[in-house]
């Protein structure tokens, strides 16, 4: 498996939810916004770690040659350990595991050891002390905007203190690390995560509920540049 490399740390990146895509024409979806896509990410639910059950290997695997851009697969499952080589193997060049489930530095560990670029996500509710201790060993930190299982949720705009924080132990410390944010991201909501720290903004119902969500995809990069001052 040839890994994807995923760029410098801290470029500002737009990462299309597949979650939000049609998946009766998947691949369509996916070639469709390319032009307009730094990264690929993608939900993964297990019905229990979240109320909601969404995709596995398998469709990493058949959606993989159909893009080149990096998978940044997002792992809401209560287990994860048991599944990142699946999604290695499959596809994915980066698995990002939820801190609340435990084991997390294990978790980091196994994931480098496996090639893999690592990330942590934190619910809007768990606060940054228990992802802090973690920032010098991951190479993303995902902040949850909505409580994970369901696409189309509003933007809950406390995390951005959150994201600010985070953005101050990554300078300070000079970490390559990448901030990103995940729920309801729009063209009003993304320079504001920007603006806060954030550089990698995930969006599904923003870019694939639209009617043209390749011109959605740019016109969320435009909005998110803007936060940049």
């Amino acid at each position: 498996m040839i890994t994807i490399d995923a760029g410098p740390s801290g470029t500002l990146r737009v990462a299309p939810s597949i979650l939000a895509a049609d998946f009766g024409s998947l691949a369509n979806a996916v070639r469709e916004i390319d032009a307009e896509t730094d990264w690929l990410h993608v939900d993964v639910m297990d019905g229990h770690f979240v109320p909601n059950v969404s995709i596995g290997p398998p469709v990493v695997k058949s959606l993989r040659q159909y893009s080149d851009r990096f998978f940044d697969c997002h792992l809401m499952m209560s287990e994860p350990g048991r599944y990142l080589e699946a999604f290695r193997t499959a596809g994915a060049d980066g698995c990002t595991v939820h801190v609340e489930v435990g084991s997390t530095a294990t978790l980091i560990d196994e994931a480098h050891s496996m090639g893999l670029r690592v990330g942590l996500a934190a619910n809007p509710d768990t606060p940054f002390s228990l992802v802090a201790p973690f920032l010098g060993d991951i190479d993303l930190l995902l902040l949850m905007t909505v409580f994970p299982g369901f696409g189309g949720q509003s933007f809950i705009s406390d995390v951005m203190g959150k994201v600010s924080e985070a953005r101050r132990e990554v300078d300070v410390n000079d970490l390559a690390l990448d901030i990103e944010v995940d729920g309801g991201i729009d063209v009003v909501t993304a320079p504001i995560a920007v603006e806060a720290g954030a550089n990698v903004l995930v969006a599904g119902s923003a870019i694939f509920n639209r009617s043209d969500p390749l011109e959605a995809a740019h016109e969320l990069r435009v909005a998110a540049r803007s936060g940049r001052g």
